[in-house]
């Protein structure tokens, strides 16, 4: 499904990512992927994981160190001279601004959690756009904290709730140049990100006891999904938040 495709992976920080899960599925179906760790302690999470997928490219990236992305970009271009997809799952707020609630979040926690896990994508976006010539697909991950209030999530609702409308405003801007935007919307699983949550095991019985399968979808399923629609075969979607939390989000 992905033969040929050139991706950049961001988000990978152990076995248990969902942009692990997306990875190893782009691999299988074909893709040759550029992969980015947070700093010289990740690295030696991720960079087993990433030659286990045979990636070419394999650098550090802080998203709010823009020489980084630069250099980054730069790889990807002098490597492969084009990008046809991009996979964004990173998230982060600072703990005294996550666990309290939204009204005392601070000023600098706030702009911290939107300038990583909104505003990189848009930063991502805007250096991946010259590179994917013959059109492409970008995709992040957000949660269902951005539709509704879930308790302990805090400011990361509101934080989603940008990113999947900052999803719909590049969706609109990039469909000319046959540039496709995704939000992925998992249900919860327990990633390092989730781990930090307050109460994040009890979010994860509940989604299990009320969704229609009563169970919790899995990496590789997001992955198979991510797989799509960083294909050719999605280019009729594009600018949606696409649920995959087996069907929890119905549940009122």
């Amino acid at each position: 499904m992905l033969a040929g495709k050139k991706g950049l992976v961001v988000g990978i920080a152990n076995d248990k990512s969902i942009a692990y899960g997306c990875a190893r599925i782009f691999n299988r179906e074909g893709a040759e992927l550029a992969i980015t760790y947070l700093n010289d302690k990740a690295e030696n999470h991720v960079r087993p994981l990433a030659e286990g997928l045979g990636a070419p490219i394999i650098t550090p990236l802080d998203v709010q160190n823009e020489d980084q992305m630069d250099r980054l970009f730069d790889a990807i271009s002098s490597h492969w001279g084009k990008l046809d997809f991009v996979l964004h799952s990173i998230a982060f707020a600072p703990g005294d601004d996550l666990h309290g609630r939204v009204i005392d979040c601070s000023r600098d926690g706030f702009l911290t959690a939107m300038d990583i896990s909104c505003h990189s994508f848009q930063r991502l976006a805007k250096r991946a756009e010259p590179l994917m010539k013959d059109g492409g697909a970008l995709l992040t991950v957000t949660y269902m904290g951005s539709e509704r209030v879930i308790d302990h999530y805090g400011v990361m609702g509101p934080v989603k709730a940008a990113l999947e409308s900052v999803t719909r405003y590049m969706a609109s801007e990039l469909g000319p140049k046959n540039i496709q935007v995704h939000a992925i919307s998992p249900g919860p699983l327990l990633t390092r990100a989730a781990s930090g949550i307050a109460e994040f095991n009890s979010l994860m019985n509940t989604a299990q006891s009320r969704s229609p399968g009563r169970r919790l979808v899995t990496i590789d399923e997001i992955g198979e999904l991510a797989a799509f629609l960083a294909s050719d075969r999605s280019r009729g979607i594009t600018g949606d938040v696409i649920h995959i939390d087996g069907g929890y989000n119905i549940m009122g």
